[in-house]
């Protein structure tokens, strides 16, 4: 009857500022912590603790697992916790009068104690070595992604630095995890012809594709976007699911948007005195969420009601039923026309699950504890869930196929990654890889100084490359953060350029900013060349 496939990739960019005492953009990184990574682990405890088998792929970007073993970081995260569980307190002195936020007060109470208690006691101040455990015991299977998250169609005309980007990815995943990982994920899903010769040559085996990026192949493939498609390059690529997905990620039609649901965007940040929630929010005045949220959607109206809990939980076991039921359906549908039993390859952004959708740990851990009811035993004849490797393994790619230029962001193709709101971006990017290019042309085999600035040099290149910047301008949101970004890695790499022409490379700022950037710490300038070396000897 076919499988379902679950993917859940995690990213943030690098948010690290030790040059700050606090700064306000680390708490994407505190928020995704709190909110969704420490309750999938304790949704994924409880699973396994009760027998139930929850296969899915996870993937984590090398930015993001950096600064998720950062001591600085995780010293300042834990410093977020203290201040949430001492505002968790003052709620519960606030709202003793009222039971049913006294209720939501103390849950608040209880995950944040939990949080500053597990990051200590059970991971020794580094959550992956708990995702680290559940891929080693089969329980998930871990993908690897590009070093900084670039989007690499933008990238095509320098394919030895998306190589390298690839090859970081997988290095960074080695280090992290302490084992290879077989699949890949695309940043935005961005594919271009001639991108799985690069991922082949990595050693990987598959990546998750656009479902237009199949559909819109060479040719089109007869089982559409249910079945993995071999390309080319002897990798598989599985085509993601739009119709299922957006029973989930839809965010007018969705489950996330039930009226029944917390509502993400109602915060005591914003509703209550700033002589009350000023010693928890930005520098005393700047209103942000606290994560404090005690109304539920309701609907268009800012008349909220209360959020219940158990209605919540509730509506979650009906959501899960529904979702897998549905997909089982479908693909029973599916089987009839294609003559083949399909796979619907459903990824998600792992945010999605605690941080955007508060209920959504709760909704995986039922949407298995279905799937193990329904397939106790794992019977191939019956519709259930499986990691990619293992579908690989058991069935394989059902065609060749070229996959087309796509991604999965709105639109299809490149356009949030490049239009007129940062477009700008690339032509210094562009000049930066070049120019970075040149310099391994020119100090082909440096040591000491030298050595140690051309690798910062390369990093700042890669960090400029980050699909993250250009996606913020497109969204307006924190612009100025990301204008400013792309501009400090650019002015960065320049001055080292400059100082390494004129030959004045000084140590006291270099060793600076080592310190400020320091992620990728083995990297080696000398793979940011590029093979058409006779267009930069001009350059000499």
């Amino acid at each position: 009857m076919g499988k379902s496939i679950l993917i859940l990739h995690s990213h943030l960019p690098l948010v690290r500022h030790p040059e700050h005492e606090t700064f306000l953009e680390e708490r994407w990184l505190f928020e995704a912590i709190s909110e969704t990574y420490l309750p999938l682990l304790r949704m994924m405890r409880t699973l396994e603790d009760e027998g139930i088998p929850f296969p899915m792929g996870m993937c984590f970007s090398p930015t993001l697992t950096f600064m998720l073993q950062d001591p600085l970081l995780i010293e300042r995260y834990t410093r977020f916790l203290d201040r949430n569980v001492e505002l968790a307190e003052r709620e519960l002195n606030r709202t003793a009068g009222d039971e049913k936020f006294h209720v939501l007060a103390r849950m608040y109470h209880e995950r944040y104690v939990r949080d500053r208690d597990e990051l200590h006691s059970l991971y020794n101040g580094n959550i992956l070595r708990g995702f680290e455990r559940l891929a080693r015991r089969g329980m998930i299977e871990l993908m690897a992604t590009a070093a900084t998250h670039a989007f690499l169609p933008n990238f095509r005309n320098y394919p030895e630095i998306i190589a390298n980007q690839v090859e970081l990815g997988i290095e960074s995943h080695g280090r992290d995890f302490g084992m290879s990982p077989r699949g890949f994920w695309l940043p935005e899903c961005g594919y271009f012809e001639g991108l799985d010769r690069i991922i082949a040559d990595a050693g990987l085996d598959y990546f998750i594709s656009a479902a237009h990026g199949v559909l819109f192949g060479d040719p089109s493939p007869r089982t559409g976007t249910y079945a993995p498609v071999r390309t080319p390059a002897g990798v598989a690529a599985f085509p993601r699911d739009v119709y299922t997905a957006t029973w989930v990620w839809s965010s007018d039609r969705g489950y996330p948007a039930d009226p029944v649901y917390r509502d993400f965007y109602r915060d005591i940040g914003y509703d209550l005195p700033l002589d009350y929630v000023g010693p928890y929010i930005h520098d005393g005045e700047v209103r942000i969420d606290t994560g404090f949220k005690y109304h539920a959607i309701t609907g268009p109206t800012d008349d909220k009601d209360c959020y219940d809990i158990d209605r919540g939980r509730q509506r979650v076991r009906e959501h899960a039923r529904d979702f897998f039921t549905r997909q089982r359906e479908h693909s029973a549908r599916l089987g009839e026309v294609l003559g083949v039993e399909p796979v619907i390859t459903s990824p998600f952004d792992t945010e999605l699950f605690g941080h955007w959708w508060f209920e959504g740990p709760q909704w995986l851990e039922e949407l298995f504890r279905v799937a193990h009811a329904e397939q106790p035993n794992f019977d191939d004849n019956t519709f259930g869930m499986i990691t990619p490797s293992a579908y690989l393994q058991e069935y394989g790619p059902a065609e060749t196929v070229a996959p087309a230029f796509s991604s999965w962001g709105s639109g299809g193709y490149a356009e949030v990654w490049m239009d007129g709101s940062n477009d700008w971006v690339y032509r210094h990017i562009h000049q930066a890889i070049e120019r970075m290019a040149e310099l391994v042309l020119r100090f082909p085999d440096e040591s000491g100084l030298k050595e140690r600035a051309l690798n910062q040099a390369a990093r700042e290149v890669l960090l400029a490359m980050a699909s993250d910047w250009p996606f913020i301008m497109n969204a307006r949101t924190v612009v100025t953060y990301a204008e400013r970004r792309v501009k400090e890695h650019l002015y960065n790499f320049t001055r080292i350029y400059e100082a390494l022409s004129q030959r004045n490379m000084g140590t006291e700022w270099l060793t600076w900013l080592e310190k400020k950037h320091p992620v990728f710490p083995n990297l080696d300038y000398r793979r940011m060349k590029l093979t058409n070396s006779e267009a930069l000897k001009g350059l000499l």
